[in-house]
């Protein structure tokens, strides 16, 4: 991991610090807890990956969130402004500041479904955001989610495999629905090495936790179908 400099290290606790304040009153599981939490993931991938720009992957881990789209009414456009916006303020070069703000773009799940260029800076936060959609915290997420959006635990309608990206912006399936939609779905969308061992484990965990949920709900064929399908893709 390389080392910041005295003015990069500034320039981060400066963000750092306007971004905590942002993220004081955000949905819990998009709040700066999880901001911190990426953070620390980030931090993890970076010891293992130290050609990655540590300045770049920091700003692109506190900004990555703001004026999230789904709190926004699907607004894409209004994040990258901020983060362009907020780090005009800084001695920050313009190329560093374009990388961040294609980072805050293209980094969500919703842009998976078009080719977006990904360097490594941008690998590296993308992966430590999507690890903590997964296991334990994973779990704890989705559920807090769902119930901030008023969906149902669970229903007896399959899950969808959208195929575009409106398709899986409209989508407003159960939660339950929402770990085949995306969540299982992360473990082979690591973009890093590192990224992926954790990823594996996290994936486990989130099996365990759903064949569990299986039993105590009686569930449908589809959920014993498509559990079986993911252990079978996972032993594979």
């Amino acid at each position: 991991m390389n080392t910041l400099t005295a003015s990069e290290t500034q320039i981060i606790q400066s963000v750092k610090e306007q971004l905590r304040k942002e993220f004081l009153l955000a949905e819990s599981s998009h709040n700066w807890q999880h901001v911190l939490r990426v953070e620390k993931n980030a931090l993890d991938l970076l010891q293992q990956t130290p050609q990655a720009n540590t300045f770049i992957v920091l700003l692109g881990v506190y900004l990555h969130d703001i004026a999230d789209a789904k709190f926004h009414d699907g607004n894409e456009e209004i994040g990258p402004q901020k983060t362009f916006n907020l780090l005009s303020n800084y001695p920050i070069s313009k190329s560093i500041i374009d990388e961040v703000v294609f980072i805050v773009k293209y980094m969500s799940f919703r842009s998976s479904f078009q080719q977006v260029e990904k360097n490594l800076n941008f690998q590296l936060v993308q992966d430590a955001d999507r690890l903590d959609a997964m296991g334990a915290i994973g779990i704890a997420r989705a559920f807090q989610y769902g119930g901030y959006k008023n969906r149902k635990l669970y229903s007896n309608l399959p899950p969808k495999n959208h195929q575009s990206k409106s398709e899986y912006k409209k989508s407003e399936s159960a939660t339950l629905q929402h770990f085949f939609e995306k969540l299982l779905k992360l473990k082979d969308l690591m973009n890093t090495q590192a990224a992926q061992v954790e990823a594996q484990k996290r994936h486990q965990f989130m099996l365990l936790f759903l064949n569990q949920f299986s039993q105590e709900i009686q569930a449908t064929d589809w959920l014993k179908e498509a559990l079986f399908e993911v252990e079978e893709k996972n032993i594979n």
